[in-house]
């Protein structure tokens, strides 16, 4: 099988079409590579060719290349992967470099076969880079197309020629938004940045495409690069203008990375230098850039974690082995926030809702919420009244259970209220279909408990959703004590269905994500009440890349959401509780009706439309500011290691059985440092030994929450890695 088809027409057009077998979107092979070399050459030496269209058989052009490739390549290299990478890269260079320059005179610009790529839907990554070494860009206005250079959001950034060449064209400061934070564009808007030169209609793409191959002139197939005296738009940086615009690039991304992600400096540093040299050096120089972050394991973790292992997981590599569960018709008990937006995606997502509440103006303004979304996204032009009107007809909201009936897959989402939850499980297990699966959407509850309130303990099974539920990629399964296959293969499939990543975790209390998120935000009010500065607190978080800070993050999720979870716990584990200094600030923040974000007032100040404005100035009454402060890094490690301890701890115990979903889960569900690949990588990229050593000094100066777990110290002691006796779907033991 192939990859790309060649053919030529009587009028000597030839089309390059790119359909990988057995994929709903193209990516990038070593074999497709040849393949497409091996067509260009046809084209370029038949003299009967007048130009090339390169395009795609699929509704979508490209998703990218497989960095499963990067992988191979890199791990069968041996101890110095460095060079066969390089070599690499360059052979996609000198591919695409004999594209750009279609058999063109290199002295008289002239003789060459102009080439467009017909763009029918979405490009990304290699895919647009393969567009733009093409003369000119067509797409067609598909209502998901989208066109981007989504690399550094794993950890990459666009090595196959995209960064030179897209800098190159609008410049340092203007290829930002593209380059550096990952932007995909919809058609008009990417006709805007240059990354495309026409929009047009699906049907009118092949023929535009042709038309403009049989009437180029030379001089529209010479990129700007390739002619006499070009100058980099904007200035080069010792340019005045380009000096600028570099200074205050080097700014932005020490700003936005808090230089923990590799992958932005060497992107500017690939351009800063490219910028002083001929194009073909440039190349020469992105590829070593790309090199080096390929070789970095702080890109390497996050490319197994977030690229990898996440595809797998979306995939259902942890799925068990029984029919398809895909889910037909859904019912959701609860019309609040989170009812809600569980009843908007799945909606979205094709499937029939019946969004029960026990007031019908609680179950219409459940509805309501996904009229608002849509109507957001008919304003940014991403969603037709068509669309609205298709996906709200796909919802009923009642207060009647009998509509239930022919329900597989039922949510509850009422309150975290034991007597509630078993409630309304009875009302559904009375009407919905015998074999029909029954969800639970807690975050603190355990599974096993709420399943007593079941008749059929083996379709009961917890999916914890987070808020908010539109935004949130992470869904994390539950088992139950009693839970059965079946449940966990339809609570898989429903994820999926919904188009986000499931991670399956056995029940224990605060599941995985809660549990190591818990520890988070303890250890920062912890720290505060010792005196450490709270600054340092939420500066010390953000240092590592988490997006906020624990004091921060308390207050988005609600204080007095933790002030009932602290009484629940203690209640439940007794004399054994560990938290108490925790509840101490807790509790008289809530008492004095500093409930966080919602009540404009927490650890943080906020104005009268909500808008953090600081962290508020009564924090140093209450939790005088010792005199002598701790070490960045100490605050650093206390953060970090209260959450991947619990991670170990969380795998040792068993609750985890694949610790991609640790890693995955951990980005996704709460932020966690996503240049470290997760708690796991992390431990790997440090080291076992070396974990054990900042545990024990921490334990000995802040307690035992900080002893290493036997797990850790054993595979300290054999020298293991958690990839290398876990990794790969293996099962904690």
């Amino acid at each position: 099988m192939t990859d790309f088809t060649y053919a030529v027409d009587a009028d000597g057009v030839a089309t390059i079409t790119w359909d990988v077998p057995g994929k709903s979107m193209n990516v990038m092979s070593r074999e497709g590579f040849l393949q497409l070399d091996g067509m260009i050459d046809a084209a370029l030496g038949d003299s009967a060719v007048k130009g090339i269209i390169v395009t795609s058989a699929k509704e979508s052009f490209a998703g990218g290349m497989d960095l499963n490739v990067l992988a191979t390549i890199r791990d069968s290299a041996g101890a110095n992967p460095g060079p066969a990478l390089f070599d690499f890269i360059m052979s996609a260079h000198r591919v695409l470099r004999k594209l750009e320059r279609a058999g063109r005179d290199p002295k008289t610009g002239k003789g060459g076969k102009p080439v467009v790529c017909a763009l029918p839907g979405t490009a990304a990554g290699i895919g647009t880079e393969i567009a733009l070494a093409c003369h000119r860009r067509i797409m067609a206005e598909a209502p998901r197309a989208r066109i981007g250079l989504p690399e550094i959001l794993v950890g990459l950034f666009p090595g196959a020629g995209g960064t030179t060449r897209y800098s190159r064209m609008v410049g340092a400061m203007a290829a930002a938004p593209v380059l550096l934070e990952g932007k995909m564009l919809e058609p008009k808007a990417a006709k805007a940045a240059s990354l495309i030169d026409e929009v047009v209609a699906p049907d009118q793409l092949m023929a535009r495409a042709r038309d403009w191959v049989l009437n180029a002139t030379d001089a529209e197939i010479v990129k700007p690069w390739d002619q006499k005296g070009f100058k980099m738009p904007g200035g080069a940086p010792y340019h005045p203008a380009g000096f600028m615009t570099f200074v205050g690039a080097n700014a932005m991304i020490l700003g936005k990375t808090q230089g923990v992600y590799p992958a932005a400096k060497a992107l500017l540093s690939a351009v800063y230098e490219g910028a002083l040299v001929d194009f073909d050096t440039a190349l020469r120089i992105e590829a070593r850039w790309f090199v080096s972050i390929l070789l970095d394991p702080r890109s390497s973790a996050m490319i197994r974690s977030l690229f990898i292992n996440k595809e797998a997981l979306e995939k259902g590599a942890n799925r068990p082995s029984v029919p398809d569960q895909r889910v037909r018709k859904v019912g959701i008990l609860g019309a609040g926030m989170m009812g809600a937006g569980i009843a908007y995606v799945s909606a979205g997502a094709g499937i029939e809702v019946v969004l029960i509440d026990a007031r019908q103006e609680a179950a219409d303004r459940g509805k309501s919420h996904s009229a608002e979304l849509l109507d957001k996204g008919m304003k940014r032009g991403k969603v037709t009244a068509e669309k609205k009107a298709e996906v709200l007809g796909r919802i009923t909201a009642t207060t009647d259970y009998a509509a239930l009936s022919g329900c597989d897959l039922v949510v509850e989402a009422v309150f975290e209220d034991m007597g509630v939850k078993a409630e309304v499980t009875a009302r559904a297990e009375a009407v919905i279909p015998q074999d029909a699966i029954f969800a639970t959407n807690t975050s603190t509850l355990p599974i096993s408990d709420l399943a007593k309130a079941s008749a059929r303990p083996g379709q009961f099974i917890g999916i914890h959703f987070f808020s908010p539920v539109d935004k949130m990629n992470l869904v994390e399964i539950i088992r139950g004590r009693e839970t059965g296959e079946i449940a966990v293969a339809k609570a898989l499939d429903f994820v999926r269905q919904i188009r986000k990543t499931p991670i399956v975790v056995n029940d224990a209390r605060f599941f995985y994500a809660n549990r190591c998120i818990i520890p988070y935000i303890n250890e920062g009010i912890r720290m505060l009440a010792e005196g450490v500065e709270p600054a340092l607190i939420e500066n010390a978080a953000r240092l590592l890349g988490f997006p906020l800070g624990p004091l921060q993050l308390v207050d988005e999720t609600s204080i007095d959401l933790g002030v009932k979870i602290a009484r629940a716990t203690k209640a439940a584990m007794g004399d054994a509780y560990p938290d108490g200094a925790v509840d101490a600030v807790l509790f008289a923040m809530a008492d004095k009706g500093r409930l966080g974000r919602k009540a404009a007032a927490g650890f943080y100040a906020y104005d009268e439309k909500g808008s953090r404005l600081g962290l508020w100035e009564g924090l140093a009454a209450d939790y005088r500011v010792a005199a002598r402060q701790p070490e960045l890094g100490e605050v650093q490690q206390r953060l970090m290691m209260a959450q991947v301890l619990e991670a170990v701890r969380a795998l040792e115990e068993g609750v985890l059985g694949d610790i991609r979903e640790g890693d995955v889960g951990a980005i996704l569900g709460w932020g966690f440092a996503p240049w470290s690949g997760g708690p796991f990588s992390w431990l790997d990229m440090i080291g076992a030994q070396q974990a054990v050593g900042i545990c024990e000094r921490l334990a000995s100066a802040h307690g035992a929450r900080f002893a290493p777990p036997a797990l850790l110290r054993e595979m300290a002691a054999k020298g293991q890695s958690f990839y290398g006796r876990f990794g790969a779907g293996a099962r904690a033991a």
